[in-house]
């Protein structure tokens, strides 16, 4: 079970090898926010990676019946293989969970995506190396090493602003994470990889092996690296009926998640129940959800309510480190001529 549950932060790094399969992009979003017959809008959900507690909040809706008091019909789709960014882009799905540095990346290939919903208020990355290894104590002693990856330049923006602010080289080199990058670090295939601090780290508080982690933001990385949140189709949005019945969608979405915070167990059991195909370990799920309310990663002045909007301070340092660093291309391969703007990329107007 904990191998398939893998590493969220791969759904990041799928994302970006997925916008390099971008063609040109069809000109119409999805209609499918239409009638389910009975007069209910119907919105299609596309997840980012295998159920975990990112998408706690969606369960939760589904099964207290959320959705249906806000006046939407909402499936929640297992994620497809071309990724959840361009299931929205393609019009599979109305909505999908991404980060809005994804959406920055697809955007500037000619994706038209909007960030609507920011669940993640504060840096959740974490970059790992095995406790064991003494001879790693600070970013600066990545100098050199490998990391375990999926090939993502923003991950190796990160990594190399890490270790030059600690002195390092900036140097490093890479290794193809396989099914588990746990099993990756302890075989001595690479020497350090990334995590997040709600799944992965607990995991390994949980079952080992333990864990070395830096935070990038400790390390000179400027800004929020980690806004995880749903993106849409932003000409999707032309149509008043489809602007409905999102913001009826994203406050349930929200009352869902308000739910998991003030109700971490009833809500774990909800996320478990509703996929047991996904074979989630009770403790893990219980577990992901403490860290979660304890570092407040989705709260702001209410600890029992997600912000849920996008903090575009938080945003535009950090997108415009990923822009310098050279992530953001076109389909040319070029870089863009300016930084993305978060204040172009994302919306808080359909949050009530």
């Amino acid at each position: 079970m904990r191998q398939a549950l893998h590493t969220i932060i791969r759904s990041a790094a799928a994302a970006f090898a997925a916008a390099a399969l971008i063609a040109p992009m069809g000109g119409c979003g999805s209609d499918t926010a239409t009638d389910s017959g009975s007069g209910t809008p119907k919105i299609s959900f596309m997840l980012d990676w295998t159920p975990n507690t990112n998408h706690i909040g969606l369960y939760v809706a589904q099964e207290l019946d959320y959705f249906k008091q806000s006046g939407v019909d909402v499936s929640i789709l297992p994620t497809a293989q071309a990724g959840a960014e361009t299931s929205v882009e393609n019009g599979v799905a109305n909505v999908g969970f991404t980060t809005l540095s994804n959406v920055a990346a697809f955007n500037a290939k000619g994706a038209d995506l909007s960030f609507v919903f920011d669940l993640t208020q504060k840096p959740a990355a974490r970059w790992c190396a095995l406790a064991s290894r003494k001879d790693i104590v600070t970013p600066k002693d990545l100098s050199g090493k490998t990391f375990v990856s999926f090939g993502s330049a923003e991950q190796n923006a990160v990594v190399a602003q890490m270790i030059k602010h600690a002195g390092g080289t900036g140097k490093f080199s890479t290794a193809t994470a396989g099914t588990n990058t746990f099993s990756t670090l302890t075989s001595g295939k690479g020497d350090f990889g990334g995590f997040y601090a709600t799944w992965e780290e607990v995991q390994s508080k949980l079952d080992g092996p333990a864990l070395h982690c830096f935070v990038a933001s400790d390390w000179g990385v400027p800004g929020n690296p980690d806004q995880l949140g749903y993106a849409v189709k932003a000409s999707w949005l032309k149509d008043p009926q489809h602007r409905t019945a999102l913001t009826s969608f994203l406050t349930a979405a929200r009352k869902g998640y308000d739910y998991a915070l003030s109700h971490p167990k009833q809500a774990s059991d909800i996320l478990i129940n509703r996929n047991k195909s996904a074979l989630l370990d009770p403790a893990l799920v219980n577990a992901s959800m403490d860290a979660i309310i304890k570092q407040r990663y989705w709260s702001t002045d209410d600890p029992k309510r997600i912000a849920a909007a996008t903090d575009l301070s938080q945003a535009q340092p950090y997108l415009d480190f990923q822009y310098h660093a050279g992530t953001y291309r076109d389909n040319d391969g070029h870089n863009p001529a300016s930084a993305p703007k978060a204040a172009d990329l994302a919306t808080n107007e359909y949050l009530r």
